[in-house]
């Protein structure tokens, strides 16, 4: 089980790091996942993915400031650089990590 501690250390131990908040009700956050999972793979050697049930870990959503499902952060370097809430593509979300991430890794 995750903890907001756990979290932040790895979001401060990692180079990249995404989290992922969803809910065992949410389809949206089900269809979504496996696709970014694969997305972030193929892109990027080294992301950390972090996965946060709400309906377990009921203190760590709010304390991202996350209101909504499914919601991705991305924290590049120890700072949160991409929020992204409901409606998004894996495509939408690839290219936005990609320019840091590449000037970040190389």
């Amino acid at each position: 089980m995750n903890t907001i501690e756990n979290i932040q250390l790895s979001i401060k131990e990692n180079l990249a790091v995404m989290v992922y908040f969803s809910a065992p009700t949410c389809n949206v956050c089900h269809a979504l996942k496996p696709k970014l999972m694969q997305a972030l793979e193929t892109n990027f050697k080294e992301f950390k993915v972090e996965s946060v049930d709400i309906s377990v870990e009921e203190d760590i959503a709010p304390h991202f400031d996350v209101f909504a499902i499914p919601t991705v952060l991305v924290f590049l370097d120890g700072k949160e650089f991409l929020r992204k809430s409901r409606h998004m593509s894996v495509d939408e979300v690839i290219r936005e990590i990609k320019r840091p991430y590449d000037i970040m890794t190389s």
